[in-house]
């Protein structure tokens, strides 16, 4: 199965590989026993309890009704609190992440859970049809919530390549590491308006306001713009060594 390569603005190349329709499939199979067999123990145990202390007609109803709510809400509960994966994906080795490669939100989760109603085989079952025409096996829920389920085994995080890297050296030292305290979009910032003219007073007034916000009264450069640079530089640098 083709796999997918996406570089992040974190400048990683993420490389996954969509669980087969087989595998989700086997994965769904392993959840619904779980559900059958914890449903199977709920009701037993609430007998039993019921006939120890007396429960008669509507004194059990309310752990009955926690039981069959925590059964419903098994696959969203298990994939918010378990990094995207059910006891059925966790033995199968898969994951639930959203196309970029990133962790889904909590509303990308339940969405994709609202919408086995749909994909699901007791109303139309049109989930299995969706992913054998879809490349990245998604169903409607995961179209939805722009997600997909990946096998582990396959999910890389690459160094992209020296091209895209070539100022920085296997033996590059970072100068700031408060940089690390800056976002994205700051970053992308910087890099935007080092773009200007060398003299474009912008520059100053940015070198001057990274200054301030990391706490840096005396940098090692000289020039604005060689300091900015150095900052986007070690933000890279921070970010490859996450990896």
């Amino acid at each position: 199965m083709a796999s997918s390569d996406i570089v992040t603005g974190q400048y990683v190349q993420i490389q996954q590989t969509p669980a087969s329709v087989g595998e989700r499939i086997g994965a769904q199979l392993i959840d619904w026993l779980i559900q059958g067999i914890f449903a199977f123990t709920l009701l037993y145990l609430i007998d039993e309890i019921g006939d120890y202390v007396g429960f008669i007609g509507n004194n059990s109803r309310p752990l009955l009704f926690i039981s069959v709510l925590i059964i419903i809400l098994y696959c969203p509960l298990c994939e918010i609190f378990n990094h995207g994966q059910t006891i059925g994906k966790k033995i199968l080795k898969m994951r639930v992440v959203k196309k970029d490669g990133s962790t889904p939100s909590v509303g990308a989760y339940l969405m994709r859970w609202l919408l086995m109603l749909v994909d699901g085989p007791t109303l139309s079952g049109l989930g299995i049809l969706v992913m054998l025409l879809n490349q990245d096996n998604q169903r409607i829920g995961d179209i939805a919530a722009g997600t997909m389920v990946i096998k582990l085994n396959s999910y890389h995080q690459i160094q992209v390549s020296l091209d895209e890297f070539n100022h920085l050296s296997k033996n590059y030292r970072p100068v700031y590491p408060q940089v690390t305290d800056l976002s994205l979009e700051q970053i992308n910032l910087i890099t935007r308006t080092l773009e200007l003219p060398d003299d474009d007073p912008r520059i100053h007034a940015l070198a001057e306001k990274a200054k301030q916000i990391l706490h840096i009264s005396t940098p090692h450069e000289r020039s604005d713009d060689t300091f900015l640079w150095r900052l986007v530089k070690d933000y890279q640098y921070y970010a490859l060594e996450e990896i």
